[in-house]
């Protein structure tokens, strides 16, 4: 899967604020999400992000 800053991701696992969507805000070695439901910030390392996404919820914005 290719990552895209801008992207909104679904992930596995929900948040435990309910919410399974992340967009993300910057790709590298770590990227940093943002949850769609509460709005937290998290820096996660990219092996996670790569083996805990289920797909692509929305490409990147125009």
């Amino acid at each position: 899967m290719e990552f895209e800053v801008g992207q909104l991701v679904e992930m596995k696992k929900p948040h435990p604020c309910g919410e399974n969507r992340w967009e993300i805000l910057r790709v590298g070695m770590d990227f940093r999400l943002r949850c769609m439901g509460c709005g937290r910030q998290v820096m996660v390392p990219r092996k996670v992000v790569e083996k805990k996404a289920k797909k692509i919820a929305r490409e990147t914005r125009a």
